[in-house]
């Protein structure tokens, strides 16, 4: 094992201590407002980027470039090929810069668009500043095939938003091969809520694209039950106890905690190499995803730790 995996894996370790952590998260929620939850989220590992007063789209925001800043971090700490797979799992800062990108061509600013920049990806991006300068669809899904992304298959909104979330799938599975499993699994919760569109739900492209982490049964499903049903075996956990599409909230919780208990496994117990920062960017997502729902819950006037334990 080289000296760069040994420190990067040392680095990885440690940032896993910049989150607010389970405990933290339900006192988060607990919090009567949002101000109130800023004043305490400003106080803690978030609070490079939280500011007591932000509008809830702004502190979310500002948790998700706490995320990322983590993630640009370990990568400068990391062997090539370990900060080239960080940069495939940080590629869904990327996605989340084109779904406002996309909104704005289509003339349907989000409330916070003006206010909220574009996360910084700095060398993390993938096509980012390419794609930031085009001015149609059609421009988005050129500058797509042209990079790691590859082709959407159509020239549509939806085609981009579901090719790049499958390419993301695909992309972690092979440069990212600890998350493997979680990027199968979280293809079958996309494959899931496209279903309720009706057969041919997904374009022959991309169904093709999820057929090859999920295997060519699971394609044929037409419920989410049936889904369940045809699923490869290690994915059986995800929608065992998804029997409507109205329920995958219950699923997208499952799969977060289960990718949190792998990762801290992998931070834990794995010897300096690949495992541990892939195991500590799971760690660190999973700490962002949760204090995002306890921002939602303050904002509704706060929530029990049972309530909040229930969805996230």
């Amino acid at each position: 094992m080289t000296a760069g995996w040994v420190a990067g894996s040392v680095r990885a370790r440690a940032l896993t201590r910049r989150r607010l952590g389970s405990a933290g998260c339900r006192a988060l929620a607990a919090e009567p407002s949002l101000e109130a939850a800023l004043a305490r989220l400003s106080t803690s590992p978030y609070g490079h980027e939280v500011r007591p007063g932000q509008p809830l789209a702004v502190a979310e925001h500002a948790v998700g470039e706490t995320l990322l800043w983590h993630l640009r971090v370990l990568a400068g700490w990391l062997p090539a090929g370990g900060a080239g797979a960080l940069r495939v799992l940080a590629a869904g800062f990327e996605i989340a810069n084109t779904d406002e990108h996309l909104r704005r061509l289509a003339g349907r600013d989000s409330d916070a668009y003006g206010v909220v920049a574009p996360y910084r990806l700095g060398r993390l991006a993938t096509a980012w500043p390419r794609l930031a300068r085009t001015t149609t669809v059609a421009e988005v899904a050129d500058v797509l095939q042209a990079s790691a992304w590859g082709d959407p298959g159509e020239v549509s909104e939806r085609a981009v938003r579901l090719a790049m979330r499958l390419s993301w799938a695909r992309r972690v599975a092979g440069a990212a091969p600890p998350a493997r499993h979680w990027a199968a699994a979280a293809t079958a919760l996309l494959v899931a809520r496209t279903l309720p569109t009706g057969p041919g739900h997904l374009a022959p492209d991309l169904e093709r694209a999820a057929t090859v982490l999920l295997g060519p049964s699971a394609m044929t499903a037409l419920t989410v039950r049936e889904l369940a049903g045809r699923l490869p075996r290690h994915l059986d956990w995800l929608l065992a106890d998804v029997p409507t599409a109205d329920e995958l909230w219950r699923a997208e919780t499952t799969w977060w905690r289960r990718v949190e208990s792998e990762g801290f496994a992998m931070v834990l117990r794995s010897a300096p190499g690949p495992e541990v920062p892939v195991g500590a960017a799971a760690v660190l997502a999973t700490d962002a995803w949760r204090v995002r729902a306890a921002l939602e819950m303050s904002v509704r006037g706060g929530a029990s730790a049972e309530a909040f334990d229930a969805v996230a």
